[in-house]
């Protein structure tokens, strides 16, 4: 082979490589049917995106086609082969069919790629299953797992709880068990046959005992004197972050910083296994000792033990995570895994863990 025809040869390889080392978007649909939404109930709906290329892929940007649908989409880089999403929300404040366009900008392409919702706002549902899927027999709930999040001393976050009424007779909904720091407001207080409610419940960060994950369990009463059971049980846990607020500059820069060899575990299908393990690296690569001050799991399906919780600068600690398949079927809320830590840039994070029965 002649110089010249190996040197076209190897600078044709380099061009291939340019051309297809680049991020590549794969949606799992085009369009997503909302079907019945009540009015004045915003609904929300997820597209789940793909980076189907080889180099790291960024949504820039997503522009609703009106004001009436908010969007949120994932911020962080989407490595190849890895999932993000973008959720739209549609107020539903008129009635009848709508259809809405979501215009996304990545860096995979100069031109956006376009997706739609559609679906229709109605004052009465045929079927309640879909907006509201938690079955309590006289009442449907659209949640029984409610989740206040990086959550600040002196914070009063609030989450609302929607509720309908599927019995003739009218109703009083009435949360039981509330622990010191939640409180409930009912709107209306008496719901009537068919009719559609919200609970407003509201945490007082100042009377959480402590740092981190904090769980409970209360109950909704379906009719006067009604008891606790798993049937009206719904799931509340919050997290109160450490304050970094008074940290000078200097304290920063010799500040401990942890890093995690993942913060995703993919377990597989458990089969017949009765549990599986795997290991997640924590390691110090700042200047002071990193303390894990805080080590929870937000369910017990899952059980963790760390080797040692003061890493020392440049040292490394094994974290071990355990999925027990007798309680897979049981929890309501996903496998995770927080820690809390003194690391001022990483206080709080979060192992997801993904898995099958």
């Amino acid at each position: 082979m002649s110089v010249k025809r190996t040197f076209l040869s190897v600078w044709g390889m380099i061009l291939a490589g340019v051309v297809w080392a680049q991020p590549r978007l794969a949606v799992d649909r085009d369009v997503a049917n909302m079907g019945e939404i009540m009015f004045q109930l915003p609904s929300k709906v997820n597209f789940t995106l793909r980076n189907t290329g080889t180099d790291p892929l960024s949504i820039t940007e997503v522009i609703p086609s009106c004001g009436c649908t908010a969007v949120d989409w994932t911020r962080e880089l989407i490595a190849p082969g890895a999932e993000g999403t973008i959720t739209a929300i549609y107020d539903a404040k008129m009635l009848g069919v709508f259809q809405k366009d979501l215009e996304v900008y990545t860096n995979a392409s100069d031109e956006p790629v376009y997706l739609h919702i559609q679906g229709r706002v109605v004052s009465k549902l045929s079927d309640y299953s879909g907006s509201f899927p938690i079955d309590l027999g006289n009442v449907r709930l659209n949640i029984n797992n409610i989740e206040f999040d990086n959550v600040n001393r002196g914070d009063h976050p609030m989450v609302e709880l929607q509720i309908v009424n599927m019995g003739r007779k009218s109703y009083k909904p009435y949360l039981m068990h509330l622990p010191p720091y939640l409180s409930a407001q009912y709107f209306p207080e008496t719901l009537s046959g068919g009719r559609i409610g919200k609970i407003m419940l509201t945490l007082d960060s100042e009377k959480l005992h402590q740092m981190g994950l904090t769980q409970t369990s209360i109950y909704l009463a379906r009719k006067v004197g009604d008891k606790v059971s798993e049937d009206n049980e719904i799931t509340v846990s919050s997290v109160l972050l450490p304050d970094f607020s008074s940290l000078s500059a200097k304290d920063r820069e010799q500040a401990p910083h942890m890093e995690l060899s993942a913060d995703t575990l993919d377990m597989g299908e458990l089969g017949r296994k009765r549990k599986k393990s795997m290991t997640v690296l924590v390691s110090n690569k700042g200047k002071r000792t990193l303390e894990i001050r805080t080590l929870q799991v937000f369910n017990k399906a899952l059980a963790v033990g760390l080797s040692d919780r003061n890493i020392e600068p440049g040292e490394t600690a094994k974290l071990k995570v355990t999925v027990l398949a007798k309680y897979l079927n049981k929890v309501k809320s996903s496998p995770r895994v927080l820690l809390i830590t003194n690391d001022p840039a990483r206080s709080k994070e979060i192992i997801t863990v993904n898995v099958k029965q």
